[in-house]
């Protein structure tokens, strides 16, 4: 994946992010919807590289060639999850459905006597709508284990958007950042990552994702294993309305597996399954407006 691709889709996403701050502040939700329809077609219309990424994702997981009206409604549910992002932020949870699927890892894992968890996310869904998890018990906090350069991003982004909301996040890429993480896990906390982007000058691991080979982070999995920690994969599904479900799911448990290579190659696999699985159950939720499988000639 190309830095400069990547830097410049962020931004974008990032200046639109911050028009959805204004909206969702200033005119409320049910003006601000009906809003995200022009505002959509104009990003349509002028972004040419985005409904081609969308239409190419779409025709893999519907399995046939999608038409224009189901690439406006990609890149439309992208922006309603986008201005979900900004309430959720400002803590106004209370305005949705918010249904935990499975929550029972609970009272298994993420507790002050048994250690903490790992839990793996993607560009799929509501990051923020999944984060609620760790606000149902007092005991758990979650923390950010991401990229260097995004920690800076999404720190500022939610510091803008509402300081009382800040996330402690861990940067990747030095010993420190380790030590952090070792010291939350015992305390009970959660580690949340999004496992679905990669670095050029990290190893990957290549396999199948929706009939085509694409490259999955290792780095996340072999902290996680590191730590002989257990796995979840979680997403947050947007399913309309004011609705969006939390799926929550164990994939492993490197305490009882260990941490070779093959326990890790084991867990990037399970891990790419389940999201393949959530983006058959909720096509429109995956939003990696990228060329994911650029690197193997699509």
């Amino acid at each position: 994946m190309p830095q400069d691709w990547t830097d410049k889709k962020e931004g974008g996403h990032l200046f639109l992010l911050r028009i959805m701050v204004w909206i969702a502040r200033v005119l409320g939700r049910h003006v601000s919807r009906m809003l995200l329809y022009p505002i959509t077609f104009y990003f349509f219309l002028k972004d040419g590289d985005s409904r081609r990424i969308s239409a190419n994702y779409l025709g893999k997981v519907l399995g046939r060639k999608p038409h224009l009206h189901e690439v406006f409604s990609h890149l439309l549910t992208f922006a309603r999850v986008l201005l979900d992002r900004v309430y959720f932020l400002l803590g106004h949870a209370e305005k949705f459905d918010i249904r935990v699927i499975d929550d029972a890892y609970v009272a298994e894992e993420a507790s002050l006597r048994s250690g903490g968890v790992f839990m793996m996310g993607a560009h799929l869904g509501s990051f923020e709508a999944a984060r609620l998890i760790s606000r149902r018990k007092e005991d758990l906090k979650l923390v950010l284990l991401m990229y260097e350069e995004n920690a800076r991003k999404i720190s500022a982004l939610m510091t803008a958007i509402n300081p009382a909301a800040q996330q402690e996040i861990v940067p990747l890429g030095n010993l420190s950042a380790m030590l952090t993480v070792r010291d939350r896990l015992a305390e009970g906390s959660i580690i949340g990552i999004l496992a679905d982007r990669t670095l050029r000058h990290e190893k990957n691991y290549t396999t199948s994702f929706l009939g085509a080979p694409a490259d999955f982070a290792l780095g996340p999995f072999k902290v996680a294993a590191m730590m002989r920690r257990p796995v979840f994969v979680m997403a947050g599904l947007y399913c309309g309305g004011n609705r969006y479900d939390i799926h929550l799911e164990k994939i492993a448990d490197f305490g009882v597996t260990g941490n070779s290579e093959q326990a890790i190659e084991a867990a990037v696999t399970k891990y790419v399954a389940r999201i393949e699985h959530f983006t058959r159950l909720a096509p429109y939720n995956w939003f990696n407006f990228y060329d994911f499988w650029q690197e193997r000639g699509e």
